[in-house]
């Protein structure tokens, strides 16, 4: 039998998956789980398909009725594969965990004290880790860290203008996206010998953020000490005046009412009130959706000067994520602002490229090249499984 790794990214109610062999250009199945929330009914999705509703056992949690069922899709779609890993997305891996790295009890101790830093994600990254142990004793798990990536970030990015014994703490700037980031970088040096030089990545989705990377390591990054800074997201704020917080704090707000405005009422939702999608706010006639888009768009043209002066200029740009692959508007609004740094765009190719292969977008006299390229966080994080382990006999 062929061997195979299982990618997961396990979020609040969904579960992302996608089964990998060692050489294959692409997941041999993959898909989403949803409805995993207490009490939800889960529902397999996978591509154009309708939503398949899977049944659970009497008293069985959402989350386990979907690893049964996932069991039972690899063996019945993929079962001449053996599993010999399931890799998991885990957002922070803190100051120590630079690296994938094999999953002990010691570990997930560790990986469970950095939860605050991340409260969207990393609870339900850890719960979904501890749901695959129980259903899989026998096959290694393995964590592959958002953070890992800006391990290379220069000290003075990951520091904060703060007394030295709150960087004693931990409290610096880590950067997130990093399996997407680390996909990109990938694909470029495939695609463009300019990847070796000055690259601006942006990620843009529900998460939104902009990597500085020079000669394939990421030199600054737009996320700090957790995944609030930088852009305007879907529904966090991005970057904000702490005297804001102090503002609010002695207004009577405790931490739980900051937490959840900026996490989940802020950003695309809460500037437009409408929706934190963007297609929705592009549909709409709301002077509101308007006004996000806007401010949205300025918030990563803003971002990308200050990347790209870090850097000492541009050689190529990057786009990614759900807003990044598929909105050309954004596209063309942010290469227009960034016209003085060298960027022309063509508008034919850019209004083509809708995420689903890697495509140039750069006008042939434009100093920059410009690239669309789908994201593969699954891909990255299966072959990080494979590093760990060797190349296993098939």
């Amino acid at each position: 039998m062929t061997a195979a790794v299982l990618s997961v990214n396990a979020g609040s109610s969904s579960l992302k998956f996608g089964l990998y062999a060692r050489d294959a250009a692409g997941a041999l199945l993959g898909g989403s789980i949803e409805g995993l929330q207490p009490g939800g009914t889960p529902l397999l999705r996978r591509g154009g398909a309708p939503a398949e509703a899977l049944a659970g056992d009497a008293g069985e949690s959402p989350f386990d009725a979907a690893l049964r069922a996932l069991a039972a899709l690899i063996e019945r779609e993929a079962g001449g594969h053996r599993l010999v890993a399931v890799a998991h997305r885990i957002v922070h891996g803190g100051e120590r965990c630079t690296a994938a790295q094999p999953v002990d009890d010691a570990l997930l101790a560790y990986l469970e004290t950095l939860c605050p830093l991340a409260p969207l994600h990393q609870p339900h990254n850890l719960a979904g880790l501890r749901a695959f142990r129980r259903a899989l004793p026998a096959v290694p798990q393995v964590a592959c860290f958002d953070t890992a990536f800006h391990a290379t970030i220069a000290p003075l990015e990951r520091e904060f203008a703060l007394p030295p014994e709150f960087a004693a703490q931990g409290i610096r700037r880590y950067g997130f996206h990093g399996l997407s980031y680390q996909y990109l970088a990938g694909v470029l040096h495939e695609k463009t010998r300019r990847a070796a030089g000055r690259v601006l990545m942006a990620h843009l989705g529900n998460g939104s953020s902009a990597c500085a990377m020079r000669g394939g390591r990421s030199l600054a990054t737009s996320m700090g000490f957790s995944a609030l800074d930088g852009l305007m997201m879907g529904t966090r704020c991005g970057s904000i005046d702490a005297g804001v917080l102090l503002h609010l704090l002695r207004q009577g707000w405790d931490a739980d009412r900051l937490e959840d405005l900026l996490y989940r009422k802020s950003g695309l939702r809460g500037v437009s009130g409408l929706s934190a999608d963007m297609r929705t706010l592009r549909a709409s006639s709301e002077p509101a959706a308007r006004h996000a888009i806007e401010l949205y768009t300025h918030r990563v043209v803003r971002e990308s000067g200050a990347l790209t002066a870090v850097m000492g200029g541009l050689d190529v740009l990057a786009f990614t994520g759900g807003i990044g692959e598929h909105d050309a508007a954004l596209r063309s609004a942010v290469c227009e602002a960034l016209a003085p740094s060298g960027v022309r765009l063509d508008a034919a190719a850019n209004a083509e490229a809708v995420g689903e292969e890697v495509c140039a977008v750069h006008a042939p006299d434009s100093a920059v090249e410009v690239w669309v390229v789908p994201t593969d966080e699954g891909r990255v994080a299966a072959n990080e499984a494979w590093r760990l382990l060797g190349r296993p006999v098939a």
